[in-house]
């Protein structure tokens, strides 16, 4: 087989609860998986996106890439939930460097923060469909200090930072490399540990992005406050409910609780989305991150909305080397989602 010239690098999914790495190169015209690994980490090292242990995280990192004899050491990361500010603007047509100069000046209306405390970035997404003298623009903003806490974080685990993503485009991306482009509307939707993102995506562009406040261990929550166990004992009740530790009727109970709210807040956005495009309508959900596996929540969601919901795998299109186990990988196929699609970019991306 063929590989291209090495400029490939390992994706690196930085979680609340998990560290996920993967790495992709190039093959033709296609992608090969050869390395992939998780690595669980304790509760409390990062909080809302905000790294509260820097070190034991940093030794979390080398084990990881330890355990799983990753040698590469470019890497590409993402942030996000309330650390990452993305908006899509509207803003009379001009050139790219000429948006370049004045962007900090545009964006300030849109960001929450001292304009010099934050990183901003954009991409022009092309003419607006109702006024060909103004142009769509993509702003992605994020605190100086956060970004500055995950580049020593890297550096501090002997890697060597390459690029910063976020979350939303690293699974938009893995998802447009998956799927073929399809013109109806398609939600994203990676419900994680403590939050929740939903991108609409059109034509291969977001047209919706929020997060929400929500996810997986808002049902470890209910659980500790229902029997009086810790997380990690929390999170086995929730994966064994035949452990005989809370009856089957009342974790069905607490779980149930907690779907219906996500299946709420999830309709909410949804019905947001559809009040600022009235003539489009979602034709399928994309589940990911862990609570893409609870299929009570599938099943709601698909009856509510009257729309298909899959689970995403990252895995299908992607040849796998020959030393993974492809059971292994369709069972955490939903959790790799992010550092896949941080995987397939390349050292000299922009």
């Amino acid at each position: 087989m063929f590989f291209s010239k090495k400029n490939h690098l390992v994706g690196l999914d930085i979680g609340s609860r998990t560290l996920k790495a993967a790495e992709v190169v190039k093959a033709g015209n296609g992608f090969v998986l050869k390395k992939i690994g998780f690595m669980d980490i304790a509760p409390g090292m990062i909080e809302d996106g905000v790294i509260k242990q820097p070190e034991e995280l940093a030794d979390s990192l080398r084990q990881l890439f330890k355990a799983y004899n990753i040698k590469e050491r470019n890497v590409a990361i993402s942030i996000g939930g309330y650390s990452v500010i993305i908006k899509k603007i509207l803003l009379e047509q001009m050139t790219e460097a000429e948006l370049q100069e004045r962007i900090k000046f545009e964006a300030e209306q849109y960001i929450p923060f001292d304009i010099d405390d934050v990183n901003i970035d954009f991409q022009i997404l092309g003419e607006n469909e109702h006024n060909p003298n103004q142009m769509n623009v993509l702003l992605v903003a994020s605190k100086k200090e956060i970004i500055n806490d995950y580049i020593n974080l890297v550096q501090s685990a002997g890697l060597n930072l390459c690029i910063i993503d976020t979350d939303t485009f690293a699974l938009q991306n893995i998802f447009e490399t998956s799927y073929p482009a399809q013109g109806e509307p398609i939600a994203l939707i990676d419900i994680g540990a403590v939050k929740t993102s939903i991108n609409i995506i059109k034509n291969n562009s977001s047209v919706f992005i929020r997060d929400v406040s929500l996810g997986c261990g808002q049902i470890n929550q209910k659980i500790i406050e229902a029997v009086g166990c810790t997380l990690e004992e929390a999170e086995q009740i929730k994966h064994d409910p035949e452990a005989n530790k809370i009856p089957v009727e009342e974790l069905n109970s607490i779980t149930g609780v907690v779907i219906d709210n996500w299946c709420t807040e999830i309709r909410r956005a949804v019905d947001f989305y559809y009040s600022t495009a009235p003539e489009d309508q979602i034709a399928k959900f994309f589940f990911s991150g862990g609570g893409a596996n609870v299929k009570r929540f599938r099943d709601l969601l698909a009856e509510q909305t009257s729309t298909e919901v899959k689970v995403f795998n990252p895995f299908d299109t992607i040849e796998v080397a020959d030393n993974i186990d492809y059971s292994y990988l369709k069972q955490i196929a939903p959790q790799a989602v992010i550092c896949m699609g941080l995987a397939i970019r390349r050292v000299d991306d922009k």
